[in-house]
């Protein structure tokens, strides 16, 4: 069983603030889920092919073109529902 140090760490590395009581809780729950990680190793994968996927879906991609925007700088200021400001449309600060 992992020990409340042990669940501390990957608390801390995974940037989440526990409680007491949660790294108690959480200490039984990762025992159990790393015990069966365990249990799935001993399965026979010799001769099983990797693969990442087996939908057999692809991506679907298409070439880049550039295309020339014929619309103005007044036109597509007139479109924005923000306060348009020296010829720039004005954001919300997100830094505090």
């Amino acid at each position: 069983m992992l020990t409340e140090e042990q669940v501390r760490h990957v608390a801390k590395l995974a940037r989440l603030n526990l409680t007491d009581e949660e790294v108690k809780k959480f200490a039984g729950q990762l025992s159990g889920v790393l015990e069966y990680v365990d249990i799935l190793k001993e399965v026979d994968t010799e001769g099983v092919e990797i693969t990442s996927q087996v939908t057999g879906l692809k991506n679907v991609m298409r070439k880049d073109e550039v295309v020339k925007c014929e619309a103005t700088r007044e036109e597509l200021l007139a479109c924005s529902e923000l306060e348009v400001d020296s010829n720039q449309v004005k954001v919300m600060n997100a830094i505090k």
